[in-house]
């Protein structure tokens, strides 16, 4: 079997509805580039991702 060659498609992940056009790339010098501001990136994950560095009380376990 032979493989095609050039019919490769990029295809675009699903993300979430106000992430919509975000792209992350690294450039030849390995720099990271994104197309969305890194502050807006900041406000999305404050929202949505649970604080869960919050210190749980712990049992005494010299019991």
């Amino acid at each position: 079997m032979t493989k095609k060659k050039g019919a490769l498609t990029e295809k675009k992940p699903k993300v979430h509805p106000d992430l919509d056009g975000f792209d992350m790339r690294i450039d030849s010098f390995g720099q990271i580039v994104s197309s969305l501001d890194r502050d807006k990136i900041n406000a999305f994950l404050d929202k949505e991702m649970p604080d869960d560095k919050k210190l749980s009380p712990k049992d005494d376990e010299s019991k």
